[in-house]
């Protein structure tokens, strides 16, 4: 069980480097990535950009490698990832992804994807930087995942594969559309695990007066699309039991079109937003128990 978040409260994030942030998210989302469609140019070139990014914000290669090949039926991927290892409950592991694939050129036209999913990938290269500078209790797998647009593949292959070993993930968070918020960020998975709920609350009450954390979206048999429990990468963790919060938005009118662009990213709304799943990071960890993994 999750422990009381009461001490999870004094947990103050480090301030987001907002500059590099939107400078990041302006070279991921550019033309020149070419829609980040698996196994294209744009791809190779955004993988080789998160790479060098992974590499130098501190956290550790896993199995002696920032990368992790993997094939399906109709193609092959590669995710990036990096190890921060805790202080505390080393053998504890809580994985954050973010997918930085999207739907390439259609048309003619680029899909650069700012908001789905530059915006969680980047925020993810903001938040290993800040967990290996300042490791959390448990161990953390920082998952950069490919091929989530045609079934979350890249997530399937990091259980498939237990670049961790399965039976020590207590807990998977995942960023996927997190900059476009219009002030409403979303935090689905307490319908699955009502031990996350007051955690989440808690941060909802500390968070900034311009962002409110809403929890919801993840309850079965609610109306078509409102339920977003199988909607992105954490459906591969709850398929094998592992409870997970997943921050997001509702859709918005450039979703999975060509004009998903950076220049419709507010960069307030987006700074604010990775402040606060920081924040919910350090006091999901601070809830989670010490010792061997258990169900939540």
């Amino acid at each position: 069980m999750l422990s009381s978040p009461d001490g999870a409260r004094a947990q103050v994030p480090q301030e987001v480097d907002s500059i590099r942030l939107l400078s990041e998210l302006s070279i991921l989302a550019h033309d020149s990535m070419e829609g980040r469609s698996p196994g294209t140019p744009g791809s190779l070139r955004a993988r080789a950009f998160l790479e060098q990014a992974m590499v130098s914000s501190g956290a550790e290669p896993v199995h002696g490698s920032f990368r992790h090949v993997f094939e399906w039926q109709r193609g092959r991927g590669e995710n990036i990832v990096g190890l921060v290892p805790g202080t505390e409950a080393i053998d504890t592991v809580i994985v954050i992804t973010a997918h930085y694939d999207h739907l390439g050129i259609r048309d003619g036209q680029v899909f650069n994807g700012a908001d789905d999913n530059a915006s969680g990938s980047v925020a993810l290269l903001e938040i290993a930087r800040q967990l290996a500078a300042s490791p959390l209790r448990h161990t953390t797998l920082i998952a950069l995942v490919d091929a989530e647009e045609v079934g979350s593949r890249g997530a399937r292959a990091i259980l498939n594969d237990e670049l961790v070993p399965l039976g020590n993930i207590v807990l998977n968070i995942n960023l996927d559309m997190v900059s476009r918020t219009a002030g409403l960020l979303w935090a689905a998975g307490a319908y699955h695990t009502p031990a996350l709920r007051p955690v989440l609350s808690s941060v909802a009450v500390d968070a900034n007066e311009s962002l409110t954390l809403r929890q919801g979206h993840d309850r079965p048999g609610a109306p078509e699309g409102d339920d977003w429990t199988y909607s992105s990468d954490h459906s591969a963790f709850h398929s094998v039991g592992i409870p997970f919060v997943y921050f997001g938005v509702e859709d918005h009118e450039d979703y999975h079109r060509s004009t998903d662009d950076v220049e419709r990213v507010n960069p307030g709304q987006y700074v604010t937003a990775v402040r606060t799943i920081i924040h919910a990071i350090k006091a999901l960890d601070a809830a989670l128990p010490f010792g061997a993994p258990s169900p939540l």
